[in-house]
């Protein structure tokens, strides 16, 4: 059986890109300089998965930004805005060209807004949405997977195989800018550049290419299943002596089996973490001339592979097609797992117990190979050592807590419940609190400035005592909250300089999470998360943010949001335990926010604010299975915000998804405002409310904080107009995007000043 890998992390097992590309825009180092480390990444991502003795390694798996953005970048898929960006400044390269296209540009009088963002099917990680129009022309324009290939044949001294973005995919993914046409319309128009792209591959020596087709795995139109029969029959034809390997995930097949399986390639991937199931309907379907590549080691999340099972899967396959058309590989991209397990020593929680139950991305490589191992040679030792692992987590007295278990199922539907509908209790909290048309808040959190980070870092070092390190906290919250006051600012929030993350932050206050201390993975860009490890029954010891946001309102008499994270976005962007259901993870999560919610309003909190980005994120990827996580994300939101009286004013945000499908859920919810981002799509999420005649409040966000550039007065006036031609204006809110956390203070400044002097205007207009 050939071994191959899907994708490999390419921020560094020490963040090094991230830390490059943002000196790289700051100025601080040169392009060739990011280019070096960008290689020196590569290349050892090359070398470790030959080490671990893959047959075919990936290329071209490496992105600066990321891979949807390098397919546009490929394909000449650039939007005219972009164009200055080279034409108006000599200077520039294709590389500034595209992180303009991630980031947005604004420099020497141009002034260009970034494309719009969104969540890479059902995982934490940001892709940037092509923009197509109707008379969008296609042609080579980088030539990255060129350069990667080569560069990858050179340090192996062996044929790599390069990784595409597929066609049917990459047009899916995107969004039409105009009306009167689809986007998959545009196939006839893109395929050229695919070809022209395997043609040259195989010039250059490559023998396998993987072209990952994630649509394959979602329910499709009759004509997305005609666009998939009508590239691949071109492609095969224009690329007769290249062999292409078509990679599913996420999801099975299901009925799309039958038309995955008819493709002219010669290797089909399916994902047999997340649907070992499919195994079964697809083998009879397999034609003698396909091979089918088998994901049995999970790509997405961090436990140790049961050999045991994924090897009754593969003896199946075996058994049914023979060894050699049989591949082994992760499920999908280990581009959502950390690096390296061995990079984590002398951690209190991260126990030699817990960590005898994981697996990174280095050690699902080893995991890859011993399956083969074990398939082909019967190795006992390994399933013996695998198999002790497995029974060790199963019996540990860490995971299990029956009175956390009782008090889960005692769970009513009272508990999921408001006293009041939404009508009373807004005509109740108008009168409490007495805010303005159009009242300005911001998400969250605020810069943390390097000062803030080496704060952090010293206090974690034993440099600091617990004294020191909450008063330089206590005053950084002064000046914060001294700085909203002068501003303007309606409604304070205490800035979070405590938190390293919004997840991370509260699994550390809470029994049943371990934590790594070089987990990361990427989100977006360079924006890198270190997901808690939930491996057990989840409780709540004591208080985690009533000091804080208690300490923060005493320090004026505006008001001060309390700030939480959501049941659903804990469970979310953690690596979850995977021994029972995640209906009943997120109802343990949400029980312990409800106490803490609770916690707030009596120490004398009136707006809490209970965010959940991740909601529609982890919706599945098949329509048929909505309603049954639907219904289990509501109940925990609606659990964790339902404990407080009608006075007390719930607020949730949610950031970078489609909402527009599931907007009855979200209004079940029944979150009293709901805080979103919109200005990237020019507000276009707003018609979708109006139209659903959402009765709720909402905060359309108005300043992109994922791009360094500062939006003018204007630009937000001119989001608002449009809001409040859509919703009434007794339900706005006025606010950005996002948390503040990861933006630069001089432009956070500016730019929040903006803000709100825009809601003034447009409050004016009101009167």
């Amino acid at each position: 059986m050939l071994t191959h890998n899907l994708g490999y992390p390419r921020i560094g097992s020490q963040r090094e890109l991230k830390k490059a590309s943002e000196k790289y825009w700051s100025g601080q180092l040169t392009l060739a300089e990011l280019q070096a480390t960008a290689r020196r990444i590569a290349q050892h991502n090359w070398q470790l998965q030959q080490e671990a003795g893959l047959d075919l390694i990936p290329c071209n798996d490496f992105s600066y930004y990321d891979q949807v953005l390098d397919t546009s970048l490929m394909v000449g898929a650039i939007p005219r805005r972009y164009t200055p960006v080279l034409s108006e400044n000599p200077q520039n390269t294709a590389l500034d060209l595209y992180f303009a296209m991630a980031r947005g540009y604004q420099r020497n009088g141009l002034d260009v807004t970034a494309m719009e963002m969104t969540k890479w099917f059902d995982t934490n990680y940001h892709y940037l949405v092509p923009e197509f129009t109707a008379d969008q022309e296609f042609r080579l324009f980088s030539e990255h997977i060129f350069e990667q290939f080569i560069h990858a044949r050179n340090t192996l001294n062996t044929t790599p195989k390069p990784v595409l973005l597929g066609p049917v995919s990459y047009l899916l993914l995107g969004k039409e800018k105009g009306e009167g046409f689809h986007r998959i319309e545009l196939l006839k128009q893109l395929l050229p550049v695919y070809v022209e792209v395997l043609t040259r591959l195989h010039q250059y020596g490559a023998t396998w290419v993987q072209l990952d087709e994630p649509y394959l795995a979602l329910d499709l139109t009759a004509a997305e299943k005609e666009a998939y029969l009508f590239a691949y029959a071109k492609l095969a034809r224009s690329c007769p002596g290249l062999k292409l390997l078509v990679a599913t995930y996420f999801e099975g097949l299901r009925d799309n089996a039958a038309l995955a399986v008819s493709l002219p390639i010669s290797a089909l991937h399916v994902d047999l973490v997340r649907a070992p199931e499919q195994l079964a309907a697809v083998l009879p379907l397999v034609p003698q001339w396909l091979s089918l590549s088998l994901g049995v080691v999970d790509g997405r999340n961090i436990w140790k592979n049961d050999y045991q099972a994924s090897l009754v899967l593969i003896e199946k396959a075996v058994a049914a097609l023979g060894t050699e058309r049989v591949l082994l590989a992760p499920s999908c991209s280990l581009l959502h797992s950390p690096c390296d397990l061995d990079l984590e020593t002398n951690d209190a929680t991260l126990t030699p117990e817990i960590k005898n139950w994981l697996a990174f991305a280095k050690q699902k490589l080893r995991e890859v190979g011993e399956l083969r191992q074990i398939a082909d040679h019967g190795d006992q030792n390994l399933l013996h050592q695998n198999q002790q692992a497995l029974e060790s987590r199963r019996k540990s007295d860490r995971i299990h807590r029956p009175h956390i278990k009782e008090r889960t199922a005692a769970v009513t539907e009272a508990d999921a419940r408001r006293r009041s509908s939404f009508a009373v209790r807004q005509a109740l909290q108008q009168a409490q609190l007495r805010l303005p048309l159009f009242p300005t808040t911001t998400i969250g959190s605020f810069p943390q400035t390097e000062d803030i980070r080496q704060l952090r870092a010293r206090f974690k070092k034993g440099e600091l005592t617990a004294e020191q390190y909450n008063e330089a906290l206590q005053n950084a919250t002064v000046d914060v909250i001294r700085w909203q006051e002068e501003v303007g600012l309606d409604v304070l929030v205490h800035g979070e300089f405590e938190r390293n993350d919004m997840v991370e932050y509260f699994g550390e206050l809470l029994d049943g999470f371990a934590f790594t201390k070089n987990g990361w993975v990427q989100s977006y860009g360079s924006r890198c998360v270190k997901p808690p490890i939930l491996y057990g029954d989840i409780h709540r010891p004591a208080d985690m943010t009533v000091a804080w946001s208690t300490f923060a309102q005493a320090l004026t008499r505006r008001y001060v949001k309390g700030m939480l994270t959501g049941p659903v976005t804990i469970l979310q962007w953690s690596f979850v335990r995977d021994d029972q259901p995640r209906a009943t993870t997120a109802l343990q999560i949400a029980l312990a926010i409800r106490e803490e919610v609770q916690a707030l309003e009596k120490a004398g909190i009136q707006l809490i604010q209970i965010d959940e980005p991740a909601i529609r994120e982890g919706l599945p990827l098949r329509h048929s299975d909505w309603p049954a996580y639907l219904a289990w994300a509501v109940r925990a939101f609606r659990v964790a915000a339902s404990g407080v009286r009608d006075e007390t004013q719930i607020h949730t945000h949610m950031c970078y998804s489609e909402f527009n499908e599931i907007l009855p859920a979200i209004a079940e919810l029944d979150a009293d405002v709901i805080t979103m981002e919109t200005s990237r799509s020019q507000m276009e999420l707003l018609a979708a409310f109006a139209d659903f005649q959402y009765p709720n409040q909402i905060g359309p966000g108005v300043y992109d904080i994922h791009s360094p550039r500062v939006p003018s007065t204007e630009e937000m006036v001119g989001l608002l107009e449009k809001a409040q031609a859509l919703l009434p204006a007794e339900n706005l809110w006025v606010n950005p995007d996002c948390g503040l956390k990861t933006r630069k203070w001089p432009e956070t400044e500016a730019a929040l000043r903006n803000m709100v002097q825009a809601a003034r205007q447009v409050r004016a207009g009101k009167r």
